[in-house]
């Protein structure tokens, strides 16, 4: 049967194309390169098939024998089943209540080295890590062990993973199907099951990135001291670990022939995902621009980013020039390369309206050559993102901060929900709506109308979302000392009054942001209708003294695609 199965899924990673998709981008920040002392974490899902919604679940007691099914993250095939532990924690999103938080990218790797055999699959990694582990570190033990035990059905995978005290970046790839039969049981398995993998802590006052290619490349050893087998997870209790990483993860590469150095000179990106000229440009360059906003020394690795040239690597953290805000990283996953050669908006491809956006596919054919689109941050295929604020100074139900947004991180609006969640808001529950399922008053459903909306007449409407979209994190930022202080208050009297109060604060923040949406989505209609303007004035729009709408403006278009019109057509418009 598990050769019939490995048969199965072989058919189906090449029915599907099995290949890089670029899809989402992870910032991680250590204590020290916050402005306020807290570790953060963010993620954007970036899928086609991604529905934004806010998941949860409660802490449960589990009763004994009880099974845990695992379906693929991409398909929602089934995988298989493992055993249920006793009791699991309660989980927003990808934040537990002992704050613990998890993001990923795929960096995909080596196509062989994916594992048919293999159960766990990298979203019910970051989902069971989270429902079991109180720390960063057993987050990785618990992926570390989950893939020993019942193999690794993904690609190549980067993981963020932060507590309120520390960061790391866990960088992890299967090592693919060699089945061998065992005459005494009869029974054919994989003689490679299992995964290899590097974790690297980010230096207190670091900030590192990843985006669909793996980043790390040589890593501190200490003559094994701090490679995982069965006797040594004691290590993990060392305050100073820089590094975990599988025993084998030098010595398998050199087994399939991918690594013939020395141990010193080896590189698990390198080696288990090498670089390419679209890694380059659609991953790194993603990682660069992120750099780019809080370090003044990016423009020597411009080269290596775009693809251009061959230079030195980017370093897989850097110190930043400033200390960061949840508001700084919400701004960095705005990004379309604005203020460089690069910038979206500024070329053929932006239209009329200055559109830093590109539909897919992202390489595309012209007279038997390929072309590409440039693949930035922000995009249009966000189903969800989030920034993880970690903080250790105040009790978990607090400290704990979810900043979640539905949609394109363009025009989305960062929510706060806190680690104390008791439910959410309906609008933005899991299963209230999907991809297929239209729901007018669904929070995604809600932000895609307005953000298609801007896709239309983008630099003209942008403008009145970003002033709704600034009015609103900046209010929530601004309230964010007086609701902890309350709820601290609170906290002393009774953790579960804290938990109610914060439940209260988050949903009524998640609802106030809806509201505020689906009014703004009929305000940009009304304004922007037919491609008109409508005069408006401090009462609203403007109506004639009889009552009849004022005559809207007609803005036309910039000289910029009146040029284009003109090179492409010559005379053809001319008056005469």
């Amino acid at each position: 049967m598990k050769f019939l199965r490995t048969l199965l899924f072989a058919f189906f990673l090449l029915g599907m194309g099995w290949s890089q998709v670029y899809a989402c981008t992870n910032y991680l920040v250590s204590k020290g390169a916050s402005a306020d002392g807290s570790t953060m974490v963010s993620y954007a899902a970036d899928s086609h098939i991604r529905y934004g919604e806010l998941y949860f679940s409660e802490a449960t007691d589990w009763p004994s024998g009880s099974m845990l099914t695992i379906y693929d993250r991409g398909t929602n095939r089934t995988l298989g089943q493992i055993p249920q532990v006793a009791h699991t924690y309660r989980t927003i999103g990808f934040m537990n209540e002992y704050q613990v938080a998890i993001g990923e990218t795929t960096f995909g790797g080596r196509d062989e080295l994916v594992d048919s055999t293999g159960i766990m699959d990298y979203g019910y990694l970051m989902f069971i890590a989270l429902q079991r582990a109180r720390t960063a570190r057993e987050a990785i033990r618990v992926i570390a062990d989950l893939v020993e035990q019942y193999g690794y059905a993904s690609s190549g995978e980067s993981f963020s993973i932060g507590d309120p005290n520390e960061v790391w970046i866990m960088e992890i790839i299967g090592k693919g199907v060699e089945l061998v039969h065992d005459k005494k049981t009869g029974q054919t398995g994989n003689r490679f099951k299992g995964a290899v993998w590097v974790a690297m802590r980010i230096p207190d006052g670091y900030v590192s990135a990843h985006a669909n290619h793996a980043r790390i490349t040589s890593f501190p050893r200490a003559n094994g001291e701090t490679s995982i087998t069965d006797r040594q997870w004691k290590l993990l209790q060392n305050a100073d670990l820089q590094t975990i990483y599988k025993h084998d993860v030098i010595e398998f590469a050199r087994k399939k022939g991918y690594f013939s150095g020395k141990d010193e000179q080896f590189s698990f990106s390198d080696i288990y995902a090498p670089l390419s000229f679209d890694a380059a440009r659609f991953c790194e360059l993603r990682v660069w621009s992120m750099f780019n906003h809080v370090s003044d020394s990016m423009a020597s690795y411009w080269d290596y980013a775009t693809g251009a040239a061959e230079s030195p690597r980017m370093p897989l953290f850097i110190k930043p020039n400033r200390k960061l805000t949840p508001q700084d990283l919400m701004s960095f996953k705005r990004d379309y390369l604005q203020g460089t050669e690069l910038d979206m908006s500024k070329d053929v491809g932006a239209g009329a309206f200055g559109l830093p956006y590109r539909w897919r596919p992202l390489t595309w054919e012209y007279e038997g050559k390929e072309y590409f689109h440039e693949r930035v941050t922000v995009t249009q295929q966000t189903g969800f993102s989030f920034i993880a604020q970690l903080r250790s100074w105040l009790p978990n139900e607090i400290g704990g901060v979810f900043w979640f947004g539905v949609d394109d991180t363009g025009s989305t609006v960062y929510v706060p929900f806190y680690a104390a969640l008791k439910n959410v808001p309906l609008q933005w529950s899991q299963g209230y709506g999907d991809m297929l399922t239209y729901k007018d008053d669904a929070a995604f459903w809600v932000f895609n109308k307005v953000a298609h909306f801007a896709y239309l007449f983008y630099n003209r409407v942008m403008p009145d979302i970003r002033k709704r979209q600034n009015e609103l994190e900046s209010l929530f930022a601004r309230q964010q000392v007086e609701t902890d202080r309350q709820a601290l208050a609170l906290y002393t009297e009774s953790p579960d009054k804290a938990r109610d109060f914060l439940n209260s604060y988050s949903g009524e923040a998640a609802m106030k942001v809806l509201n505020s949406w689906q009014e703004l989505f009929g305000y940009l209609m009304v304004k922007y209708l037919d491609g008109n303007v409508k005069q408006e004035d401090e009462n609203g729009f403007k109506r004639n003294p009889w009552g009849y709408p004022a005559s809207p403006r007609f803005p036309g278009y910039d000289d910029t695609y009146k040029k284009q019109v003109i090179d492409n057509t010559g005379t053809r418009f001319l008056m005469h």
